[in-house]
């Protein structure tokens, strides 16, 4: 049998062919890892623990919340499990040197809260700290203004009235920060009734545990707190509510509490809770925490958590979230002023950040 050799003339076309093959199959291979990448990218779920930062001091009311939160995804199994990190600090710097740690790693978690956008308005976070990613706003939560039961301050106007004469006269305790929104959900009312707020003698704690402990010692003689850190104190009838800063009344132990608007001050606060996750997270990211969130705040369990600690679910996703966080940056600038915690290179800075966001 004879054999054929391939003539001189088909050659080149059989070389052509083999390369275009050989082309195709390196292409082939590119593409398939890409692709691979691509769908486990779109296919993101925690594949270790995640630690989730908290900006303040155990069994205050964002710790309590980051707890119960990460006690319900683990149930749920939404991760392979989960350790709460208490890292108090002004302006939840060291919490969120933490979150920065890592970009693109969606493994940790931390607290957003409304002071989140107050220290951007004072411009007291580094550029490197504001590039975390809102992941959802969870709940509204209300400041109130609580004394000792046997306190000689028996209603708001008591304190106002004091207050207008000599603002430095009471002590009044707040957690964890000048100018967040506890320090806010205080002088704001009261700059509406005509005090000098510049002037209050304003004492920041860890924690709002630290604060109440410090008021029923004995020690303050005022304190801006949410809701669920002086829950214990009232049911006890240590403390008495001066004003709580929501619509209406709250029920259960709040029952008996006035709002700020019902004694003549048209005062609600703003404040929210949510969760925020690294700088850089990829869009699967973002979706995978949303949806864990989401069916956690729909559990029983949850809702009546939320209902026990007296706050107001309030569901929103990363774009709602992040609209939050501008309209705060906006809307206290002015007061941050009158309470001389903007510096100029702040109001410049501040500025500048309202007119990106629009």
């Amino acid at each position: 049998m004879s054999t054929t050799t391939p003539s001189l003339s088909l050659r080149p076309a059989l070389s052509r062919r083999a390369t275009l093959t050989t082309g195709l199959a390196l292409a082939c291979s590119a593409w398939l890892p890409a692709q691979a990448q691509t769908t486990a990218e779109a296919d993101w779920k925690p594949r270790k623990s995640t630690e989730f930062l908290v900006p303040s001091g155990a069994g205050a009311a964002l710790d309590v919340a980051a707890r119960k939160l990460t006690e319900l995804m683990a149930r749920e199994k939404l991760a392979p499990g989960f350790v709460v990190s208490n890292r108090s600090s002004a302006h939840g710097i060291i919490a969120l040197e933490g979150l920065h740690r890592h970009p693109g790693d969606a493994h940790t978690l931390m607290t957003l809260s409304t002071s989140y956008g107050n220290s951007q308005a004072q411009n007291a976070l580094p550029e490197h700290l504001q590039k975390g990613t809102p992941v959802a706003t969870l709940f509204r939560e209300f400041v109130t203004v609580v004394v000792r039961a046997d306190s000689p301050l028996r209603t708001t106007q008591d304190l106002i009235a004091q207050l207008k004469k000599d603002p430095d006269k009471y002590s009044i305790g707040i957690a964890t920060t000048l100018g967040n929104h506890i320090h806010l959900g205080v002088a704001q009312p009261l700059k509406q009734a005509g005090v000098d707020i510049k002037g209050l003698r304003i004492v920041p704690y860890k924690s709002s545990v630290e604060s109440m402990t410090a008021l029923v010692g004995g020690h303050l003689d005022v304190v801006s707190a949410t809701t669920p850190n002086l829950l214990s104190y009232l049911q006890a009838g240590r403390v008495r509510v001066l004003a709580i800063a929501s619509e209406q009344r709250l029920g259960g132990a709040f029952a008996q509490s006035p709002t700020w608007k019902e004694q003549g001050i048209d005062y609600v606060s703003d404040s929210f809770q949510g969760v925020m996750t690294v700088p850089g997270a990829t869009e699967a990211q973002k979706a995978y925490w949303v949806d864990a969130l989401r069916k956690v705040s729909e559990t029983r369990e949850w809702k009546d958590f939320v209902a026990l600690n007296q706050w107001e679910p309030w569901f929103q996703g990363p774009q709602a979230t992040q609209q939050l966080l501008q309209a705060q940056l906006k809307n206290n600038q002015a007061l941050l002023n009158d309470l001389g915690l903007l510096p100029a290179t702040a109001q410049s800075g501040a500025a500048q950040k309202i007119a990106t966001a629009r």
